[in-house]
């Protein structure tokens, strides 16, 4: 087994960095692996003084000690994170054909590189599959791993072959959904709300690069093989991230044994979908945000 490259996208949070980069390297298979930093630029004075602090810690990284290389990529102004992160994937899935890709405020299990890397391998040649995800939701009774039609951002991988397909059109792909009559579906039978976050970027009023993946990999009837036991814990929900506010909902156990990945038939797991879109029913409901907000605002006072 060949193993895939590491992408890892910093910006202006030192300290989220740092405990990113001391989690990867407690991962069984770091020091085989090779890592490549993509380094935001700083947008004006505000974040400058930050975003040098992040290049100082990216730059100590002593590369024989932690990984195969090391590879620091740094962007003189601020792209952004859609734009840093689909140049980035697209180089370097490009070059390698596969990928693990991570973004600065996230904790990885030591079995997180063991279960991206196995999935590349188990269904390289499996069209039908175009993604892997680390994260899962605190749900009870899955396996190990299981196939859903659903994108996650949270600690993923991809290879060549699937990337190819992704279309960063978000006008094209809401009319392809609303077309199709699809919208309740991927909405997980109008659950969480993905259609929105989709029209929202196309409004301009997000600049999400995930729900335009997610979007094209279903409209292509494509799977992901998704962790059923959280290889990733989150840890940006403190405010301080692009797209990432105060949620406490998505708040997991790191999983820190190895997840095996029994699955014989190239289909999606329904109970797994079930299961998610019953979460979604309970944590995004009128009343269960209406009590977080409640919450949240008690805890300020």
């Amino acid at each position: 087994m060949s193993l895939a490259p590491i992408l890892l996208f910093t910006y202006n949070r030192p300290a989220h960095t740092s405990r990113t980069l001391e989690a990867l390297l407690n991962n069984k298979l770091s020091k085989e692996s090779e890592l490549f930093i993509f380094s935001d630029g700083y947008k004006d004075e505000s974040d400058k003084a930050n975003v040098q602090e992040v290049r100082k810690l990216i730059h100590s990284i002593d590369g024989f000690n932690s990984f195969k290389k090391i590879n620091i990529i740094e962007n003189k102004q601020n792209v952004g994170l859609a734009k840093n992160i689909i140049a980035g994937v697209t180089q370097i899935v490009n070059e390698y054909g596969k990928v693990i890709v991570l973004e600065d405020d996230l904790i990885t299990s030591p079995w997180f590189l063991t279960f991206m890397n196995d999935a590349l391998d188990r269904f390289e040649t499996e069209n039908q599959v175009g993604h892997v995800h680390g994260y899962c939701y605190p749900l009870a009774n899955t396996s190990d791993a299981f196939l859903i039609k659903w994108v996650g951002s949270w600690g993923w991988a991809t290879w060549k072959r699937a990337w190819d397909m992704f279309n960063p059109d978000g006008a094209e792909l809401l009319n392809e959904i609303n077309k199709r009559g699809l919208s309740y579906k991927f909405d997980f039978n109008g659950k969480y709300p993905y259609t929105r976050m989709l029209r929202r970027q196309v409004k301009g009023k997000n600049n999400s690069w995930a729900i335009r993946w997610n979007a094209t990999l279903f409209l292509n009837n494509i799977l992901s093989v998704n962790a059923g036991k959280s290889l990733i814990q989150n840890i940006g929900f403190d405010g301080s991230g692009i797209h990432s506010g105060s949620d406490e909902i998505y708040t997991t156990t790191l999983h820190n044994e190895r997840l095996r990945i029994d699955i014989n038939e190239i289909s999606e797991d329904k109970c797994a979908r079930i299961a998610i879109e019953e979460y979604h029913g309970r944590t995004y409901s009128f009343i269960a945000k209406a009590k977080r907000r409640i919450n949240r605002y008690l805890r300020k006072v």
